[in-house]
């Protein structure tokens, strides 16, 4: 049995929110994995014509509709869905905690922002009645930063705003990076997490990249409220999890991914001073292309004995890509929450060379 009073004053997770192919809100999504619902649907084709006729989309979302219209004309859903989420988390926490705007970060994770508006802007660019007659109020969705930009200024947060790529691992990736930004005194309050937008072309992108694979994409966005316990307890917000470390590496051949992951996890709880028997949830990436089972033999070698409980969400919401991680982290918290002793562990494996493990742990 572990301690899991926190001692000192280490960063915890207080809040966070969803939006997701199980509806907006962080309750729906907590219901949606405990339950075990299938959440991807068939499209619409005429709305979503392209290689999938299946796919993980966030009910009815609409932009103009949650947003209002100002501001929001030539938005793109990967911002909207962003937005929207943050918003959820601010409302959650009160007017309180952005009445210091200069004291709140934003670190968001993302693919390579929007790709629909990328290619549409592109093609507008080549089809136009000259090349260079495209209407300028796109090209802002385009750059990769669009969607943490707008966030925080929907929000007025003044605080650091970073933009994050990392595959399917871009979520531990952003957390880590609000951790290392929170310990270097840059931000006391760090909102992070990471966003995906479902699309025809990301659709196309993802159907030629994987060689004709038809494994269902999903989008959505979660995002999460990092500070010290200090804050948590001043501003009366419950302390959902402490952060107990994260580690990543590189590997070349798919065939070292079991000892390289299993190294990972091992130096994470080694360095948080854990034994495999505290870890009580793991939240794997059941990583696609083949990587899913040495995904698990790297875990099973580091817990051996050790029958926790498994979260997964990659099967109810499909291939969510950059917010696959933040997924995982929201379902991992959501479990956690609801104990009062143990670890959980999220493990991730990129298919492009890259494996993380993060610790976080319950709060009595």
């Amino acid at each position: 049995m572990i301690a899991t009073t926190i001692a000192g004053d280490e960063l915890v997770l207080s809040g966070w929110s969803a939006a997701s192919a199980f509806g907006l809100g962080a309750d729906r999504f907590a219901d949606g994995v405990r339950a075990g619902t299938d959440a991807v649907a068939p499209l619409d084709r005429a709305a979503w014509p392209g290689p999938y006729d299946r796919a993980g989309l966030i009910p009815g979302f609409d932009i103009p509709e949650l947003l209002g219209r100002k501001g929001t004309r030539s938005m793109d859903r990967a911002t909207g869905i962003a937005i929207a989420t943050v918003g959820m988390l601010l409302d959650q926490c009160g007017p309180e905690l952005v009445g210091e705007p200069e004291r709140i970060g934003l670190v968001l994770g993302t693919s390579s922002g929007s790709v629909q508006s990328i290619m549409d802007f592109t093609r507008e660019s080549l089809t136009g009645a000259r090349p260079f007659h495209v209407d300028p109020a796109r090209f802002p969705n385009t750059v990769m930063n669009r969607a943490a930009g707008q966030s925080a200024i929907w929000y007025g947060l003044k605080g650091p705003n970073t933009t994050i790529a990392g595959g399917s691992l871009t979520g531990l990736l952003a957390l880590n990076y609000a951790v290392r930004l929170q310990r270097g005194g840059h931000s006391d309050l760090i909102l992070c997490g990471a966003v995906e937008e479902y699309s025809v072309q990301r659709g196309w992108l993802e159907w030629h990249g994987r060689e004709g694979v038809a494994a269902p994409l999903g989008e959505g966005c979660a995002i999460f409220l990092l500070e010290p316990l200090s804050s948590a307890v001043r501003d009366g917000r419950r302390p959902l999890a402490t952060v107990r470390g994260s580690r990543f590496r590189a590997f070349s051949d798919p065939a070292a991914v079991r000892p390289v992951l299993g190294r990972c996890i091992g130096d994470a709880l080694g360095a948080a001073g854990l034994r495999p028997e505290d870890v009580r949830v793991v939240a794997a990436s059941d990583a696609g292309n083949g990587l899913a089972a040495a995904e698990e033999a790297a875990i099973a070698d580091v817990l051996g004995a050790n029958r926790p409980t498994r979260l997964h969400c990659r099967a109810l919401l499909g291939d969510t890509s950059s917010a696959s991680s933040a997924f995982q982290l929201a379902a991992a918290l959501s479990e956690l929450s609801d104990r009062s002793d143990g670890v959980a562990l999220v493990t991730g494996v990129d298919r492009d060379g890259q494996v993380g493990a993060t610790l976080l742990g319950a709060v009595s």
